[in-house]
């Protein structure tokens, strides 16, 4: 069995999951697990089909196809994992401003730690009209960074963003 890696973006409406997902059954595919949302109309979503491999080719073409429906597909390969990582959650809470996700980023990069799924949005204050700007991820930390050195050095980049950050072991 082989896996397709696949992108899909377009004008979010109803039947979209239904075109795709009736797409990949007709075609020998089996949808494994997806990740999808609709942000400012659009619909967009990443997804892993397992297909044999004598209906690979079919099932890519016949994605790619769906272009005159209106959706559109980008292929990856499929990724190589990069070993074993402990889950670790984080949020974080502060004032927007340009560039938070870059420097927290940059810092979690440098650690050695692999950002697994982020969720983003800017909010007004309950008591004020100054925006809020709030993440949620799942981080994957390497097994040889401990999540206490981990915290030192986020919180030491929190009080310069001003911002307040929580990490939380996944249990």
């Amino acid at each position: 069995m082989d896996h397709l890696i696949v992108t899909v973006f377009a004008p979010d409406k109803p039947g979209q999951v239904e075109q795709i997902a009736s797409c990949i059954a007709k075609h020998g595919g089996n949808w494994l697990e997806s990740r999808m949302t609709h942000m400012a109309g659009q619909f967009a979503g990443i997804l892993r089909i397992g297909v044999p491999a004598d209906a690979y080719t079919d099932l890519k073409n016949a994605l790619e196809g769906l272009s005159v429906h209106g959706i559109r597909v980008l292929f990856a390969e499929v990724g190589i994992d990069s070993g074993p990582r402990r889950p670790i959650n984080m949020e974080l809470v502060g004032n927007d401003r340009p560039g938070i996700v870059r420097d927290v980023t940059r810092l979690l990069a440098e650690q050695g730690v692999n950002v697994e799924s982020l969720v983003t949005n800017v909010d007004p204050a309950p008591m004020s009209s100054e925006l809020l700007f709030r993440a949620n991820a799942v981080l994957g930390l390497p097994l040889e960074l401990t999540l206490d050195a981990l915290q030192a050095r986020l919180e030491t980049l929190a009080d310069e963003l001003m911002v307040e950050l929580k990490l939380k072991a996944d249990e």
